[in-house]
């Protein structure tokens, strides 16, 4: 008897059904690497302003002690002299003061831009994916 065609046997569409199975969790497995890559990518990104950050804000803070030190020597050497000498502290003490809360302002920016500490970009990715996967399984 000659099936007609297009027509296909029970075994040909099992094993196209297996094939297509196969290759969907293949897809699927390479796609959770990526979006764990990605991940990963990008929460070193983070880590690493997160770190500038850190140090530029704690830099800065350690100038401040130093503008505050320079400001206090000032102060002494002018109760002590009349002007010269306090005048030269007093402004290299407000100039390392300034230095500083431009150093402390960068490093608010970076902990700003590595904040929040999630993976935006790739939960977004697999929310795509997701909704994606529910389309085609829709049609």
């Amino acid at each position: 008897m000659a099936e007609a065609p297009g027509a296909r046997s029970a075994t040909a569409q099992d094993s196209s059904t297996s094939e297509l199975v196969k290759q969907m969790s293949e897809q699927v497995t390479s796609l959770v690497r990526n979006e764990l890559r990605l991940a990963q990518l990008e929460m070193t990104s983070k880590g690493k302003r997160a770190g500038l950050g850190v140090g530029a804000f704690g830099g800065g803070g350690i100038l401040a002690l130093y503008g505050i030190g320079c400001l206090l020597a000032a102060a002494i050497i002018g109760l002590a002299t009349v002007v010269a000498a306090w005048l030269a502290a007093l402004i290299i003490g407000a100039a390392v003061l300034v230095i500083a809360a431009g150093a402390a302002l960068f490093g608010r920016a970076q902990l700003a831009n590595a904040t929040p500490p999630v993976p935006t970009q790739a939960a977004a990715s697999v929310k795509e994916d997701v909704q994606e996967i529910r389309e085609s399984a829709h049609r």
